[in-house]
C-alpha cells in the first residue's frame, strides 16, 4: 500500500505538489479565521495587561462545570443572536474559548464580520488551560 503511494507521488509529482500547496493554504486560511491563536500564557497576559474579555462559547452545562475566571458565556449556537451583548468590547481584546480550540474560529469569523478588531482564540481550548494547571471557576 505504501509502495503504491510513493509510486503515485513519483509519477504525479506536479499534481501532488499542487495538492500539498492547496492543503497548506487551506490550513493557514482556516487557522487565521476568527482571530489569532494564543497560548494559555499569552491569554493570561492579555487578560492581566489589556483587560481582555473572555467569551466561553461552550454550552451552558459545560461552562458551569468549569470556566476561566470572569468569563462570559455565549454558546456558539447563540452567538449570532447575542452579538449585541459584546458591542461595547468591539475595540478591546476578546479571547474566545471552546473545549479544544477547534470551534472558536467560526464564532470569531462571525464577530470579525460584525466589526470586532482584536479577536483571539485560546489554542487547545479549556482542555489546554486545564493541562497547564490554570484556575477554573465552577458555577
Amino acid at each position: 500500500m505504501l509502495e503504491q503511494l510513493f509510486e503515485f507521488v513519483i509519477n504525479h509529482w506536479i499534481l501532488t505538489s499542487i495538492w500539498f500547496a492547496l492543503l497548506i493554504a487551506l490550513l493557514v486560511t482556516e487557522s487565521s479565521k476568527g482571530g489569532k491563536g494564543v497560548s494559555p500564557q499569552q491569554a493570561t497576559i492579555l487578560i492581566n495587561t489589556q483587560d481582555a474579555l473572555v467569551v466561553d462559547i461552550r454550552p451552558k452545562d459545560e461552562y458551569r462545570k468549569g470556566h476561566l475566571p470572569n468569563a462570559m458565556n455565549i454558546p456558539a449556537r447563540d452567538m449570532e443572536k447575542r452579538v449585541t451583548e459584546l458591542e461595547k468590547y468591539k475595540d478591546k481584546p476578546i479571547i474566545l474559548v471552546c473545549r479544544t480550540g477547534t470551534t472558536a474560529g467560526a464564532s470569531g469569523a462571525l464577530l470579525a464580520k460584525a466589526g470586532f478588531t482584536q479577536l483571539h482564540k485560546l489554542r487547545g481550548g479549556i482542555l489546554e488551560w486545564q493541562n497547564n494547571s490554570l484556575p477554573l471557576v465552577k458555577t
